[in-house]
């Protein structure tokens, strides 16, 4: 509204419906989500065979709200429950990564990966070969207005994932048959995770291929591309007229 600009696209609903509270016109607001490359993150044949540890996987930037003290719990309760579980980071090794690492030393058994940057055309592998994403973000209103790819990603490869409820995941992904959503605490977080692992492959397995075909049909960058070009179009139509 300082500026008066004539349109806006924004990450999410929820950063939307912030943007008209403040008393921006909801017709000029364009929600195009964060999107992800399909053709990067391919749905797996199959999921791990059963009898390896269990690995745990999150990939991305590992800011410092990204691994706080509900990763930590949740890594306590999962560790407890299940000693021979792996916790797989992919990306780069940054200070809050570095953190949790050390913090996480206290825990008894518990294991990790963290092999560094990966490539993005590589991270598909080790999502495809993980037996559980998770998306433990810590509550703001940043984390709320985001619009996480790693969700995008763990479900079309055809992951199980566990993600605390923000806002503008939840609502996209709320009846989601590979996405259980805790609340924002660890031990709860890590419950679910547990609760991913004993579940028998077969009961949502089948459902996996649906879960993937919709997010590669609704949010691969390509139809996001050409939802944000019509709404510039729409907009300079109407600033010309």
């Amino acid at each position: 509204m300082r500026y008066d600009v004539d349109g806006v696209c924004a990450i999410s609903d929820e950063f939307a419906d912030r943007l008209a509270a403040r008393g921006f016109p909801r017709e000029k607001i364009c929600p195009i989500y964060y999107g992800y490359d399909a053709q990067a993150f391919p749905l797996r044949p199959q999921p791990p065979v059963a009898g390896g540890p269990p690995v745990i996987v999150m990939h991305g930037s590992f800011d410092a709200h990204h691994l706080g003290a509900i990763a930590f719990e949740a890594a306590k309760v999962v560790t407890a429950g299940k000693p021979e579980t792996v916790f797989r980071f992919v990306g780069r090794r940054t200070a809050g990564l570095e953190k949790f690492l050390q913090r996480a030393q206290a825990i008894p058994n518990f294991k990790f990966e963290a092999a560094g940057f990966t490539p993005y055309a590589e991270v598909s592998r080790q999502l495809a070969s993980a037996t559980v994403g998770i998306v433990p973000y810590e509550e703001s209103a940043g984390t709320h207005c985001a619009f996480v790819a790693k969700i995008l990603e763990y479900v079309a490869t055809g992951l199980p994932t566990v993600c605390t409820p923000l806002r503008s995941v939840h609502g996209y992904f709320k009846n989601d048959p590979l996405v259980k959503f805790s609340s924002f605490d660890g031990r709860d977080f890590g419950q679910r995770i547990l609760e991913w692992l004993d579940a028998p492959v077969a009961g949502w397995l089948p459902r996996a291929g649906a879960s993937s075909a919709r997010v590669r049909a609704e949010l691969d960058w390509r139809p996001l591309c050409r939802k944000a070009v019509d709404f510039a179009e729409q907009i300079c139509g109407a600033r010309k007229a």
